[in-house]
């Protein structure tokens, strides 16, 4: 069963035109064959291309979406958005098309483009055409991901890494969130013909923590309290990714209660920092001694405090 053609992008299903170009011309670049060798980029490559060809142009998108996959066999008198082996006419004349250098002919691999402002010599910036098939041909580039604790998010700096048999140094900037990405400019795939290598991009994937809870750039904490310091009061030690702080916790604080520290989250060199939320949790002796449990049993035989009420 053909997969959905806005799942083939990457997109949602109200994209823009402006991100469904975006979208193709990211992947196209990834996966075009002469960029990409390796098995099944091909595939990849001319499912791309049926599903931006058929999303670009509205009549046919809105058919898509009425129809499904099914909507080239609804009989409603309409041509079908593109044929392998011919160009549909555009806005301005048939499209601009390409054929993978050496392959079959055109009733067998033959990749065709409508006029919906892309070609190869735009995408790929004058590979083909003008310099040839086979002239220089930029790397592609390439992702792969980095592992970070919540600290070494925190703190930023230097991490060796080792990625196909090649060693990197990466500088990590401070208070990087997940799913960010780290450029190495020169360090993905070969390039053809004397060409550069393209880019590696580090998607960071930050790993959980037993201790600290992200949201963005704020930090959700646990701060455990003795039963008397919640109940009246104190200054407690507070761990936090760049060492150990101190919290005032008020008087009468309860389990749950939670005390904001304004701009002591993830840092954010480009603007605001994040905030870190203590959380309290009231603890109590798991086996109180003799004294202790004289004074709870006071304490319970003295107060008229109803946590139930």
């Amino acid at each position: 069963m053909a997969r959905d053609y806005y799942e083939v992008l990457g997109v949602s299903r109200d994209a823009s035109a402006e991100e469904l170009q975006r979208a193709y011309r990211r992947l196209a670049r990834r996966l075009h064959p002469d960029v990409n060798r390796s098995p099944g980029a091909e595939d990849q490559f001319k499912e791309v291309n049926e599903a931006y060809h058929t999303l670009a142009d509205p009549q046919t998108r809105a058919r898509y979406d009425r129809f499904g996959p099914d909507f080239r066999q609804v009989p409603e008198g309409q041509e079908a958005p593109w044929r392998s082996g011919r160009a549909r006419a555009g806005p301005g004349g048939p499209g601009p098309r390409a054929r993978r250098p050496g392959g079959p002919g055109p009733a067998a691999d033959e990749w065709t483009f409508q006029g919906s402002g892309i070609d190869l010599e735009d995408l790929f910036g004058g590979v083909f055409g003008g310099r040839g098939a086979g002239g220089p041909v930029p790397g592609a580039d390439q992702e792969a991901e980095i592992v970070l604790s919540v600290e070494e998010a925190y703190r930023g700096g230097r991490r060796r890494i080792s990625l196909d048999g090649r060693s990197f140094q990466v500088t990590i900037p401070p208070g990087v969130t997940d799913g960010q990405r780290i450029r190495l400019a020169g360090q993905g795939g070969h390039g053809r013909g004397g060409a550069p290598r393209g880019d590696l991009y580090l998607v960071v994937r930050i790993a959980p923590h037993p201790r600290y809870r992200l949201s963005g750039r704020d930090i959700y904490v646990t701060l455990q309290v003795s039963p008397w310091e919640a109940a009246l009061g104190a200054t407690v030690p507070l761990p936090t990714p760049d060492g150990t702080g101190k919290v005032d916790v008020p008087p009468g604080s309860s389990t749950g209660r939670r005390l904001r520290l304004r701009g002591q989250g993830m840092p954010d060199p480009r603007g605001t920092p994040g905030d870190l939320y203590a959380e309290i949790a009231v603890m109590v002796p798991t086996e109180p001694g003799p004294q202790e449990r004289e004074l709870f049993e006071e304490l319970s035989r003295v107060s008229t405090f109803d946590p139930r009420r």
